[in-house]
């Protein structure tokens, strides 16, 4: 019998480290918000493959059409034979782009590539070499987006010198005595200090940042980004490729600050589980590059837009950007619930958009001191409950919660009671 154990000592010989995996179960199936490991175990999900699955593992409708899309063609290059669905769904795109005007799409395969033309997309309209980014952010695993993400360790750690051009600004947390005052005040000693704004491509920020702790960025940050962006033609990236498609509770997650970009990456929860990203912007800057300039063997594949076109019905019937700041009520209430227990780990900023929750495991609730050791302690009691829980942050002290947005409300409550127990279990 084929068994999580032999599994990972597989794995341990042929995969090297470098990819981390957060937990030593190996998936057999799944369905919906739930999945069962080699041995059988059964657990929900509330990790989602970290925000891809907002319509869930294996949603019937975006099945069938990538059974239909397989039974047609699956590869021909988009850039040697086009087709019809990658046409389509940059159609579907362009009409929901958060943004007035006219519209364009490109489509790639993952959100670290969908950066990286971003970045590109902008110095092509602009003439210019800089991009600036936040402290905490999460960007992708590439060089340039290994630049452009805040955190050092593990992902610029050993990997050299990093692509010249990229800045860095505190992104402002509450809790990490950082404000949006300070936020500004950095952007400005570092045009006067380091790089000429007229030599600024673009700004890139995460609406809510994602691997950086579930933070959202303070709607007044963003008006002032615009602003500044305006004031010295600087074009402003939101990439969402972990708030996109409902999962805020909008359909893009700068919607919910009402400040408009020129640029969106968007990838995960796009196809449903399918590898597909893209790059939606304002048409005149999307037009920049020049023919062949950008595009990828894989990118836009067939199948991966049939997924997608079908995640785009699914959120529209299912109502899912409803079902998101329903979801995200009651999960708040549950959370503020146990926070109040004596007898679990201390918690502490219970906070996110719609379905974009999480909050911090603390030494304690007056120091609210990060304890990562904790953290892990109840994600590991989590998975032993049959509950797939993720942490994150910069202290490594945040639980987020990344449940389908398809979730039963039996199958959310039953999660979160495993949740309650886990936190309980830490403590001890």
């Amino acid at each position: 019998m084929t068994t999580n154990a032999s599994l990972q000592a597989r794995r341990v010989a042929a995969v090297p480290r470098g990819v981390a995996t957060a937990n030593a179960v190996f998936a057999q199936r799944a369905e919906g918000s739930e999945l069962w490991d080699a041995e059988g175990n059964r657990y929900i999900d509330f990790g989602g493959g970290i925000a891809v699955l907002n319509t869930g593992h294996r949603h019937p409708k975006v099945i069938a059409a990538v059974r239909d899309q397989l039974d047609a063609y699956t590869h021909t290059a988009f850039q040697i034979v086009p087709y019809e669905p990658y046409i389509a769904l940059c159609e579907r795109l362009n009409e929901i782009a958060p943004f007035k005007g006219p519209a364009k799409s490109i489509l790639f395969s993952t959100g670290a590539e969908a950066v990286e033309n971003a970045v590109k997309i902008a110095r092509a309209h602009t003439g210019r070499t800089n991009v600036i980014a936040f402290t905490g952010a999460f960007h992708g695993r590439t060089l340039m987006t290994s630049a452009l993400t805040g955190k050092v360790a593990p992902y610029k750690k050993k990997f050299g010198p990093m692509p010249a051009g990229v800045w860095h600004i505190p992104f402002p947390v509450a809790q990490h005595g950082v404000t949006v005052a300070d936020s500004l005040k950095a952007l400005e000693y570092l045009f006067r200090a380091d790089v000429d704004p007229a030599n600024v491509a673009a700004i890139i920020i995460e609406p809510v940042q994602g691997e950086g702790g579930f933070h959202p960025a303070p709607t007044d940050l963003l008006e002032a980004l615009r602003k500044i962006c305006d004031e010295h033609g600087i074009l402003l990236i939101a990439d969402e490729v972990q708030t996109g498609f409902a999962r805020t509770g909008k359909m893009f997650g700068i919607e919910n600050s009402g400040v408009e970009p020129d640029l969106i990456t968007i990838a995960k929860s796009l196809a449903g589980g399918f590898p597909l990203s893209g790059v939606v912007g304002r048409a005149e800057i999307m037009d920049a590059p020049e023919p062949g300039g950008l595009g990828g063997t894989y990118a836009g594949s067939p199948l991966a837009c049939a997924a997608a076109l079908a995640v785009l019905d699914v959120i529209k019937e299912e109502k899912l950007i409803d079902r998101a700041n329903a979801l995200g009520d009651r999960m708040k209430g549950e959370l503020t619930r146990f926070a109040q227990r004596n007898d679990i780990v201390p918690m502490a900023a219970i906070r996110g958009p719609g379905a974009m929750i999480a909050f911090d495991i603390v030494k304690d609730r007056v120091s609210q001191e990060p304890d990562a050791d904790a953290t892990k302690r109840v994600t590991q009691a989590a998975l032993a409950e049959g509950l797939v829980l993720l942490s994150c942050g910069v202290h490594a002290n945040t639980i987020r919660l990344l449940m389908p947005l398809t979730i039963s409300d039996a199958l959310l409550d039953e999660g979160m009671a495993k949740l309650e127990r886990a936190l309980v279990a830490a403590n001890r």
